[in-house]
């Protein structure tokens, strides 16, 4: 069904201007959209509702809580739903190339300038703040995240595993995932 949707698009030029346009206004909102969150709402809200009348303010909404229960970045699911409402499977696929072509060209250039300034002393203590800030962030997470005793043999679990064997950490996901069904669903709902 895909394909057959390309191939009637590529006879439409009315269709790629359309397609063209959304990947730029998306392009636009990626290159200004730090954080995510709730900081993107008012610039979706200005770009698409106020300014183009595309979505209303209750759909953007919506596409929003839509993108908090979706696995993956808030603001990228967002633009897949809004892409998919204007433009249908294409659409949502444009738009959300768009939204992520300045992060994507912003991390590459990091990237390049980061292997080639890696060495240099100042690059390295910079590293070792950021470092320290992950772990704070880490210990932040913690306290939300591990809610009840299961939780906490997990995170032991895992912790001790992860740092002597090298395995990928998809299967300690998916095994913490699947254990974590078994004991909510057998019963196991005692918090600390």
């Amino acid at each position: 069904m895909l394909i057959q949707q390309f191939f009637a698009l590529i006879g439409e030029k009315i269709m790629w201007k359309k397609l063209l346009n959304l990947y730029w206004i998306f392009v636009k909102m990626g290159a200004v959209c730090f954080g995510g969150g709730y900081a993107m709402l008012p610039i979706l809200e200005r770009e698409l509702v106020l300014k183009r009348g595309w979505v209303t303010k209750e759909e953007i909404i919506d596409y929003y809580a839509l993108g908090q229960c979706t696995p993956g970045v808030i603001a990228v699911n967002t633009s897949t739903f809004v892409g998919n409402k204007l433009a249908g499977n294409f659409g949502g696929i444009i738009a959300t190339l768009g939204f992520i072509t300045p992060s994507i060209v912003i991390i590459t250039i990091i990237g390049t300038l980061l292997e080639n300034f890696a060495h240099i002393e100042i690059v390295q203590n910079a590293f070792s703040g950021i470092r320290i800030c992950v772990c704070v962030a880490t210990v932040n997470l913690w306290k939300t995240a591990i809610t009840d005793k299961f939780g906490l043999v997990m995170f032991v679990i895992v912790l001790v595993l992860s740092s002597f064997l090298n395995i990928s950490p998809i299967f300690f996901v998916l095994g913490s995932g699947f254990l974590g069904f078994l004991f909510k669903t057998l019963g196991g709902k005692k918090k600390c």
